[in-house]
């Protein structure tokens, strides 16, 4: 019986990483066992930071919500708690916006809590 030896299918497997690797720098887009574990580790590094770009949105909204209710003697958690008190729902995200493109807007509530 012959000896198979599978060349194409390893060559394949390889070439797969290193094209995964692609515009990495130096031996890492080259060389297949480095390769492999560069391709490995920034896939860990996306999922990661898929989570933090989340939390860090979040902070920054919460920021600038802080930063524009303090000017009205509010502080942030004050504000909030005001708004669902009176049952406002609008999400962190959307007041920032309103803070930042609409301060007419963003006054009306800070009122309506102030009024609360």
């Amino acid at each position: 019986m012959a000896r198979v030896k599978g060349g194409t299918v390893t060559r394949a497997r390889r070439k797969k990483w290193i094209k995964l690797a692609k515009g990495y720098f130096g031996h890492k887009s080259v060389g297949y066992k480095v390769a492999k574990q560069a391709v490995v580790k920034s896939w860990t590094y996306a999922f990661r930071d898929r989570k933090q770009v989340k939390r860090n949105f979040r902070k920054l909204w919460i920021a600038r919500i802080n930063a524009a209710v303090r000017p009205h003697g509010l502080s942030y958690s004050q504000f909030i708690n005001g708004l669902k008190k009176a049952e406002v729902l609008i999400n962190r995200k959307m007041l920032s916006e309103l803070a930042i493109n609409q301060p007419q807007t963003f006054e009306k509530l800070v009122k309506l809590v102030q009024g609360k």
